[in-house]
């Protein structure tokens, strides 16, 4: 049975070496070394990437900026797929070049979301604690 896939159950060298790709891959974009007319419109975020264990596979997190075009950020990144792991192969220092898969990061919506139930008024009504009387309030 395999472990479930949290932060707290990923090695040091995994979380690490996920941030390094991480940071190469925002600066290719970011600098517009791809050369793509949809990339060079769109400011998009690395917001995570998850290694697998044999550092192979590298899960890209995306979120295009306001969350406009997702799907065609999307499509434009996973059709420039092999320039972006030849980049990382030559600038992240490991012994084999991670296959790249890129998701879109839906995390941003569901914090929205978990936000957006807190803020109902039956929710917002129980989440209130009355605080607890103390001896000074009874001397008044």
């Amino acid at each position: 049975m395999r472990k479930p896939d949290t932060p707290e159950t990923r090695s040091v060298r995994t979380l690490r070496v996920g941030e390094q790709v991480r940071h190469v891959l925002s600066e290719i974009l970011q600098r517009g070394d791809v050369h793509d007319e949809t990339l060079a419109k769109h400011l998009v975020s690395i917001t995570e990437v998850r290694m697998s264990p044999d550092l192979r596979h590298a899960t890209v997190f995306v979120k295009p900026l306001l969350g406009r075009d997702e799907e065609v950020v999307l499509k434009a990144l996973r059709q420039n797929t092999a320039f972006l792991q030849r980049e990382v192969a030559h600038r992240v220092k490991i012994r084999y070049a991670p296959k790249l898969k890129f998701l879109a990061d839906e995390s941003f919506d569901e914090g929205s979301h978990i936000d957006a139930v807190l803020r109902r008024p039956g929710i917002a009504r129980d989440l209130t604690v009355p605080l607890p009387a103390t001896d000074d309030d009874d001397d008044s």
